[in-house]
């Protein structure tokens, strides 16, 4: 099964993007203390997204004719790479970016693509996908809210929960039932565009232990949908779904939410500690970089899969497993490594940083599917299920 992790290198015409995305960046994000930037892909400004757009740097896989840059994956894993590494607020395109808009292109209609696709290119239609359900925890197949055909549409009733930042978006893509129970797991489902200033939806935020609001519950009261709501054919919607997790568990984000963290703790060693005093730090060091480049590796060898036209779910679970682990090993480490210092003064940010990230750290393996969800994929990949 590793046969399919074959390594492949980042093409230089889209490693020439680099020092374009920095430039952006310095401009926009300088000055933004750690802690802040530590949000990683959770950091939201409409304002940057936007200006992303102008400069051409969302949409890079899609189509000319849609506003996009006709460009491959390895192009949006470059520019990902750099924005994550510098903790640039990216969380208000994000989703559109990633998954909503391939989606689309996949599966929707032509006046779907020529309505929405041009617009998330630009950073101007902000998306949020809704798959959790209250009760349901990663189990997608246990989706309850239902819309039911109506003249001209549908009428949508049910509840959204996890939902990240539904309070600052303009649609959500909904994962519900069109027909049959729940018990018919994966048959039956369907997605739906979803206006979220429509007459009966409520968003609310949910609070986390940092204080911060990226999640949102969203209910659905008789919402009207119109028949142009409809992603693809009904009924289709495991299908959809399954291909666009690929997109959202194989990227740098499943490695990259600890490593602002990663590079202040970095400095912090080197600034602070004698030459002879650093050899106790010098094997976590390379312990921590060998598993870093081992799981980048892994990453663009996913994305080579997504270039070539296929759909690597069995690779991207497996790199989010195990990408995962490793964000949420880093806060651990380094902080036992500072407490293993305890004469040397840590800064108020660095010292911000490790609480933030320490706090957010055991949703990484929450977020895009628990580990036990993508462990059984995994598991079925290999034949053991």
């Amino acid at each position: 099964m590793f046969d399919t992790f074959a390594i492949a290198s980042l093409p230089e015409a889209d490693e020439s993007l680099r020092s374009a995305v920095r430039d952006i960046i310095v401009r926009c994000a300088k000055g933004m203390p750690t802690d802040q930037r530590a949000r990683s892909w959770q950091g939201f400004s409409a304002e940057f997204s936007r200006m992303l757009g102008a400069e051409g740097f969302l949409g890079l896989t899609l189509p000319e004719q849609y506003g996009g840059r006709d460009r491959g994956p390895f192009s949006r894993f470059v520019v990902v790479e750099e924005l994550l590494c510098a903790g640039a607020p990216v969380a208000a395109h994000w989703m559109a970016d990633r998954q909503s808009a391939p989606l689309i292109l996949n599966y929707g209609t032509e006046t779907q693509r020529q309505f929405y696709i041009p617009r998330i290119c630009r950073g101007e239609a902000l998306f949020c996908i809704g798959m959790s359900e209250p009760g349901a925890g990663s189990d997608l197949a246990g989706v309850r809210t239902r819309a039911e055909r109506r003249d001209g549409g549908w009428l949508l009733n049910g509840q959204k929960i996890w939902t990240t930042h539904a309070v600052h978006s303009d649609y959500m893509i909904a994962l519900v039932r069109t027909s049959g129970t729940s018990a018919d797991r994966q048959g039956g489902l369907s997605q739906l565009i979803v206006d979220l200033k429509a007459p009966g939806v409520t968003v609310r935020p949910i609070t986390d232990l940092t204080g911060d609001a990226h999640f949102s519950e969203v209910f659905f009261d008789n919402v009207e949908l119109g028949e142009d709501a409809l992603i693809g054919n009904e009924g289709e919607g495991w299908k959809q779904v399954t291909a666009e997790l690929a997109f959202e568990r194989s990227g740098p984000e499943r490695i990259y939410s600890s490593v602002v963290l990663l590079d202040a703790w970095i400095r912090h060693v080197q600034s602070s500690r004698q030459i002879a005093a650093r050899a106790d730090v010098s094997p976590l060091v390379g312990r921590i970089t060998a598993e870093f480049a081992t799981l980048r590796a892994m990453s663009i060898a996913c994305t080579a899969r997504l270039a070539a036209g296929e759909s690597p779910v069995l690779e991207a679970s497996i790199v989010k497993d195990r990408g995962t682990s490793f964000e949420q090993l880093l806060p651990i480490v380094i902080g036992d490594d500072l407490a293993a210092h305890p004469d040397e003064a840590v800064s108020d940010e660095l010292y911000r940083t490790l609480l933030y990230v320490t706090h957010i750290a055991p949703s990484f393996s929450l977020r895009g599917g628990t580990r036990e969800i993508l462990r059984g994929i995994i598991a079925r990949g290999m034949g053991l299920r």
